[in-house]
C-alpha cells in the first residue's frame, strides 16, 4: 500500500480555479492508475477523474471540459486542475491510487474544496 497526501483545497468563488496536488510515498510498482474522487455532504463518494499508467483518462460527465488531471509518474504525483468552478463542485476531494494487487486502493486524507456562489 502507498501513502498519499493531498493539498491545494480552499475557498473560491464560482468561476474561479484551484489546483489540487497529491504526492505519494511507498511502493508504486503495482500502481496502475491514480485519480481523484469527491464526496459532498449527504452524498456518496464519486469518481472525478482518473489517469492510468498508460496515459488514458476518464472524467465524470459533470467536470468534462472544466477539470484536467495530470500525473507525474517519476514523482508519484497527480494533480487536478479545476477551472470554471461551480457551487456544486463543493466537496471533500480524495486522492486515490489503484494497484493491480491487493490491497487495491489507497486513499489520501482528503482536502476540502468550497465554491461560493
Amino acid at each position: 500500500q502507498v501513502q498519499l497526501v493531498e493539498s491545494g483545497g480552499g475557498l473560491v468563488q464560482a468561476g474561479g480555479s484551484l489546483r489540487l496536488s497529491c504526492t505519494g510515498s511507498g511502493s508504486f510498482q503495482h500502481i496502475v492508475a491514480m485519480g481523484w474522487y469527491r464526496q459532498a455532504p449527504g452524498k456518496e463518494r464519486e469518481l472525478v477523474a482518473v489517469r492510468t499508467r498508460g496515459g488514458s483518462t476518464n472524467y465524470a460527465d459533470s467536470v468534462k471540459g472544466r477539470f484536467t488531471i495530470f500525473r507525474e509518474v517519476v514523482n508519484n504525483a497527480v494533480y487536478l486542475q479545476m477551472n470554471s468552478l461551480k457551487p456544486e463542485d463543493t466537496a471533500v476531494y480524495y486522492c486515490n491510487a489503484r494497484a493491480a494487487v491487493a490491497p487495491h486502493d489507497s486513499w489520501g486524507q482528503g482536502t476540502q474544496v468550497t465554491v461560493s456562489s
